[in-house]
């Protein structure tokens, strides 16, 4: 347990909330908390600094911490380990501080600063010390902010959670989508109030506000302009003939890398945009196009495949 987490049993048994809900806003099960509680003072004496030092203590005593000199093993970069843990949870810390949920905020944490980028669940759980189930409601979380997804491990027969190079990107977009669609939903609000009358106005306002934010926010780009080079990244896919990454495209087309991943995005994201063709993913950072399948029936696909 880290030290920011015990600064937040503290905080909340001060604020008198029970073990089970402090457990819940750590993303911990409710036995860590109480057994963390009864060793350190119990409810009405734990501190959070006293508990860090007289855990660090039993540590040492009992030989599960290295003693002071002791060489510290490191990674295959030369890194020591506690320093990487150390500032994955202050940047899960951030997260939280942002709005994102405890739990989901250390899983994207762990992923961002492994040099993979993918961990299973085991690993996950291992890690973050958690149980399997936090880590399985935060994965979800997350897969639906479209942050991390699942990829299955054939050789361990196993799904790996995976944070991709160009999420950061994509989530840009999202927002910038959302931010239009507010725009839409505020400019209908005003035209059935009335852009007259004061809530009219109000929402007239809110309307130019979020449309001129998603505008920024995608570059100025119109939704047309993005269609556009979602179908001509596909046509490129087609014109090679087999499936090609990002870079080797925005090599291609000679467009900055930026532009190749949110048309990418778009194509995936829209596939009504590019039938009857449809972009797929053959492997991790391999796009290719193909035929929609539900453009052909099951008879006609047959009949089509060479002998």
């Amino acid at each position: 347990m880290t030290h920011e987490e015990r600064r937040h049993i503290a905080s909340g048994l001060a604020e008198g909330l029970g073990y089970a809900e402090i457990a819940r806003r750590l993303g911990r099960p409710t036995s860590t908390v109480s057994r963390e509680v009864a060793r350190n003072g119990g409810s009405g004496g734990y501190r959070a600094d006293r508990a860090h030092r007289a855990t660090a203590r039993r540590a040492r005593r009992h030989g599960t911490a290295p003693a002071r000199g002791t060489p510290v093993a490191r990674d295959a970069h030369g890194r020591d380990p506690r320093v990487a843990r150390a500032f994955a949870e202050r940047l899960a810390g951030l997260m939280v501080r942002t709005g994102l949920p405890r739990m989901a905020a250390r899983v994207l944490a762990c992923l961002v600063t492994t040099d993979s980028g993918a961990l299973t669940a085991a690993e996950l759980v291992r890690r973050l010390e958690v149980s399997s189930a936090s880590v399985s409601k935060a994965v979800g979380y997350l897969e639906g902010l479209e942050v991390v997804r699942r990829e299955r491990d054939p050789r361990r027969r196993r799904e790996r959670y995976v944070i991709d190079d160009d999420v950061w990107l994509r989530t840009w977009l999202t927002s910038a989508r959302t931010n239009a669609m507010w725009a839409a939903a505020a400019r209908r609000g005003a035209e059935v109030l009335g852009v007259t009358t004061p809530a009219g106005a109000r929402l007239e306002h809110m309307a130019l506000f979020f449309a001129r934010l998603s505008a920024d926010m995608s570059g100025g780009s119109s939704a047309a302009a993005a269609a556009d080079d979602a179908l001509t990244v596909l046509a490129a896919l087609v014109q090679a003939g087999a499936p090609l990454t990002a870079d080797r495209l925005a090599a291609a087309l000679g467009w900055p890398p930026g532009r190749v991943a949110a048309a990418l995005h778009e194509g995936e994201r829209h596939p009504e945009i590019t039938d009857p063709l449809v972009l797929r993913r053959t492997a991790p950072g391999l796009y290719a196009a193909g035929a929609r399948p539900e453009r052909l029936t099951t008879r006609q696909r047959h009949a089509l495949r060479r002998p």
